[in-house]
């Protein structure tokens, strides 16, 4: 209890150090209770391993091809890229027919070869195959490259 000069007397101050104490203890075991009643994270059930990396073309598409359309006309293609690789740029001689004149870029995806315009959009779908690939621009004309 307080005494009239405003301290407390020793069994007083022994009693609020034992609350004190007791209220910090309890605290701890409290934090320590809930730490370990968390559950720990686990693992995600087996990992599923990354995709295999893409097939390069069974052909080195590098180098100048022919692409002439069923519905007329001609052009030539220089394919830029790698050996092996999965895609490439392109560069249109000019007299493209359709709108062949705007191809850019070629990716191999599942077997299949990708003609794509400046804008990444497909023009043209071919099997790959020895020296003569045979495809379809994506308004239905068949088309073809060969060297």
């Amino acid at each position: 209890m307080l005494r009239a000069d405003g301290l407390l007397g020793a069994r007083g101050a022994k009693a609020a150090a034992a609350v004190l104490a007791a209220a910090v203890l309890a605290a701890c075991a409290d934090s320590e209770h809930l730490a370990a009643s968390k559950p720990e994270p686990q693992p995600s059930a087996a990992a599923a391993p990354p995709p295999p990396p893409p097939l390069p073309p069974p052909v080195n598409l590098a180098g100048r091809w022919k692409l002439a359309a069923a519905a007329g006309g001609a052009c030539f293609m220089t394919f830029g890229g790698s050996s092996g690789g999965v895609q490439g740029t392109i560069a249109p001689e000019g007299g493209c027919p359709g709108n062949f004149f705007t191809s850019r870029k070629w990716t191999f995806e599942h077997g299949v070869l990708i003609i794509r315009d400046h804008k990444g959009e497909p023009l043209a779908q071919f099997a790959v195959g020895g020296d003569r690939l045979d495809g379809q621009a994506t308004n239905g004309t068949q088309v073809s490259l060969s060297r």
